[in-house]
């Protein structure tokens, strides 16, 4: 089923919308889970969790993708879900180790507009970068990989893709600071 249809459905208030919506990104969402909470149980709940949250937002909200807008429910959840859940007594993880690298050079955003001027100037930011760069960093830090499956994924060596996302930190925090320096 298309998107538009889809999205109409919900709008509709009609449940078909929710089973239309498990078909066609249901297995996108539980990847999107799965690399950051690393349990069935808590991806099958976070993926639950995104159509509810979906019922309860459309309408008002109509979004242009839906595969983006569900990725960044089934995001924003199981990244709730997982500092919840796993505090720093328990060693961390994966998920706080990207957030701290990522902190570094764009620091901690407060304001609705910090918010969406920071997106802008990422979007601008990686689409500036070269394709494997892009994807690495995305791979990296929007769906949390870890360094060993994205190293697996490229050919390459966990030592190069951390070579990789340091200097492609670098590039993000001066490019930040040039771009705020102009505003």
């Amino acid at each position: 089923m298309e998107d538009k249809s889809i999205i109409e459905l919900y709008f509709q208030r009609d449940e078909k919308a929710i089973t239309e919506s498990q078909n066609k990104y249901g297995s996108y969402c539980r990847a999107i889970a799965h690399n950051i909470l690393h349990s069935q149980e808590d991806t099958e709940e976070c993926v639950n969790d995104t159509w509810l949250r979906s019922w309860n937002s459309m309408p008002p909200d109509k979004p242009n993708r839906l595969s983006v807008y569900f990725g960044r429910i089934t995001r924003n959840l199981a990244i709730d879900r997982y500092r919840k859940e796993r505090s720093m007594k328990h060693g961390g993880g994966q998920i706080a180790i990207c957030l701290d690298e990522l902190s570094e050079c764009i620091g901690e955003s407060t304001s609705v507009e910090d918010t969406v001027a920071l997106k802008d100037l990422l979007s601008k930011f990686l689409l500036s970068l070269p394709e494997k760069n892009r994807h690495i960093f995305l791979f990296r830090y929007w769906y949390m990989m870890p360094v060993s499956d994205i190293a697996d994924h490229y050919e390459m060596t966990s030592d190069a893709v951390k070579m990789l996302l340091s200097r492609t930190r670098k590039k993000l925090e001066d490019y930040l600071k040039k771009e705020g320096s102009e505003e």
